[in-house]
């Protein structure tokens, strides 16, 4: 029984802690501010499906505009495609696809863009990679998925608490 409760707990945490989206803040502790190489920084991220990308600005300073390609070659806002000015902007990155952003007063012309690489989510690992021997402890092994996957591992987590303690009501 106590082996059950253990794999109880262990499983907990596992579904708890496997879900994660990484929020990447621009520029990192200088923020989105001008004379900062953000292709440097943008370069040293990798961004998936799912992850957030946030800027951390003076408001009455600097917005974000999200823009095409040309709009981030040449600094120019006709079009923009998303607009952005709280000074703590949180931007779900929602599509594998390159993303533009620029400062839309004036900062993009001082450095103020940045493009960054969304890449697709991982695909789940092959079922046939987890070998065991009892099908509980098959359900129970670690799996991590990256991005948006919390329904799918909620499910999966209560469905295993639920085959655990019927386990240990029949050892009782």
């Amino acid at each position: 029984m106590a082996l059950h409760v253990f794999f109880l707990i262990v499983t907990t945490t596992i579904v708890a802690t496997t879900v994660s989206a990484t929020d990447h803040i621009v520029g990192a502790n200088k923020g989105w501010n001008p004379g900062i190489n953000y292709t440097i920084w943008s370069n040293n991220q990798t961004f998936y499906v799912g992850d957030f990308i946030s800027f951390r600005y003076q408001k009455a300073q600097h917005n974000v505009l999200q823009v095409d390609k040309v709009g981030y070659n040449n600094c120019t806002i006709e079009g923009a495609l998303g607009n952005w000015s709280s000074g703590k902007d949180f931007i779900l990155l929602d599509k594998s696809k390159r993303y533009y952003f620029i400062c839309g007063i004036g900062g993009c012309s001082n450095g103020m863009k940045v493009s960054v690489l969304v890449h697709p989510l991982s695909p789940p690992p092959r079922s046939d990679a987890v070998s065991a021997v009892h099908s509980s402890e098959k359900s129970a092994a670690p799996v991590t998925f990256r991005g948006n996957f919390g329904s799918i591992l909620v499910f999966v987590g209560l469905s295993m608490t639920i085959c655990m303690l019927q386990d240990l009501m029949s050892f009782g």
